[in-house]
């Protein structure tokens, strides 16, 4: 493989923090795997897990809605400006072979829907809770902690390889 593998983290911009703590040992976590957190750049759940990322020597990509580099978290690496707005939402999906939704809010919820409507595999760690409306729940992983998030997300790397 010539990259390794990239995960996405979504979540709102302000959030509690209980869901920031989450946030920055999901990437914590991320780093520890070898691999590389995508987010949208900003701050929030985005900031906090390109911290953790950071932290454990990791790498961190952050996909903009702005036209403006500087306007992204001090923790990311590459950051990636797009002019788009909430349309980056799928930029950050598309570069993602795995989402792992911390906590969230309407942004959140459509990447989680965009992941899923590209085929990409969504983990919720105390995130949306979703079912269609005929009742049946919603293909998204559940994680109880940040190492289990993580976790999940490379076996669904890892199951997509095999296939």
């Amino acid at each position: 493989m010539r990259f390794p593998p990239i995960i996405g983290v979504i979540g709102a911009g302000h959030a509690a923090p209980d869901i920031l703590e989450m946030a920055e040992a999901v990437g914590r976590e991320i780093a520890l795997a070898g691999a590389w957190l995508v987010c949208g750049g900003l701050g929030g759940v985005m900031e906090a897990a390109s911290r953790g990322a950071k932290a454990a020597g990791g790498f961190t990509i952050g996909i903009l809605p702005g036209r403006n580099r500087e306007d992204a978290s001090p923790y990311i690496d590459v950051p990636i400006v797009t002019g788009l707005g909430e349309g980056r939402n799928l930029l950050v999906v598309y570069n993602a072979q795995v989402v792992i939704a911390v906590g969230g809010e309407w942004g959140t919820l459509s990447e989680i829907a965009l992941a899923r409507k590209t085929g990409k595999p969504v983990v919720a760690l105390h995130s949306w809770a979703l079912r269609f409306p005929d009742g049946r729940e919603a293909d998204v992983l559940r994680a109880e902690t940040p190492a289990d998030a993580v976790r999940l997300a490379l076996q669904q790397i890892s199951a997509s390889d095999q296939s």
